[in-house]
């Protein structure tokens, strides 16, 4: 255990600073992050409500875990900063690779090949859009 008496900025301080806003993170979602970053890219600057409406209704499979995340975004802007969700766009969304489980999968011969089971980490920040104007 290291005696640094330097301490890790907190990851509300790291992500969003002075400014308001608010964040969610969803971690170990058993998908790739190369397929959630393709909807991720789609939804990033949107405003809320309108980045809830194309994800419920794109056919990728990421789409449903990138909705979850977003919606507990704006609701913990609208809980703990007391946001309105109509004012809220997302500034950053970034998904991040997670753990990876491997397994086995028999072969010819008694050999075996590996078979990796891709996990993720989906980080959301929404923040008010009268804020961007002021920056």
């Amino acid at each position: 255990m290291s005696t640094d008496s330097k301490q890790r900025p907190s990851r509300r301080a790291a992500l969003l600073g002075e400014r308001p806003g608010s964040y969610a993170i969803a971690r170990h979602v058993r998908m790739s992050a190369t397929k959630v970053r393709r909807v991720i890219d789609t939804v990033r600057g949107m405003d809320v409500a309108e980045a809830l409406d194309a994800l419920k209704y794109a056919p990728q499979a990421a789409s449903e875990p990138v909705y979850k995340v977003v919606a507990s975004a704006v609701a913990n802007a609208e809980s703990s900063e007391q946001l309105r969700a109509d004012d809220l766009y997302i500034s950053q969304a970034f998904v991040d690779e997670g753990m990876t489980m491997r397994r086995i999968r028999p072969r010819a011969k008694g050999s075996a090949s590996r078979i990796l089971k891709r996990g993720s980490h989906i980080t959301v920040v929404v923040e008010p859009r009268a804020n961007e104007k002021e920056a």
